[in-house]
């Protein structure tokens, strides 16, 4: 396009108007990438590393009757429910999550 003839008002105007629109894509595209730039530099910057691993857990042993069988185990609220058939009968025993001291005995049996 090097020609010398001059354009027609309107056709300026269209060039003139895809130029603002091409200026304000660009500026937005801009805008964006330094935004994405600084969270990227404010995550880096205030980064505090991975967390400390847990301490050990010591070696814990709950002691059950001889011939006990463990028939089901349930966890939650800081305990530890086995359910133990027992010489025929059924149990309940709760014990402590963290130090597994028993909490509770409950004998199931049937109604005579």
């Amino acid at each position: 396009m090097s020609d010398d003839k001059p354009l027609d008002p309107q056709a300026a105007a269209a060039i003139a108007r895809v130029r603002r629109l091409m200026m304000i894509a660009t500026l937005t595209t801009v805008i964006a990438v330094g935004f994405v730039f600084v969270v990227i530099g404010y995550r880096v910057s205030h980064w505090q590393g991975s967390a400390p691993p847990p301490p050990p857990t010591p070696d814990l042993t709950a002691t059950l009757p001889a011939g006990a069988k463990v028939l089901s185990s349930a966890v939650g609220e800081g305990r530890v429910v086995l359910t133990v058939e027992v010489n025929g009968a059924v149990e309940l025993r709760s014990y402590d999550l963290n130090t597994l001291k028993p909490l509770a005995r409950l004998r199931l049996a049937p109604e005579r």
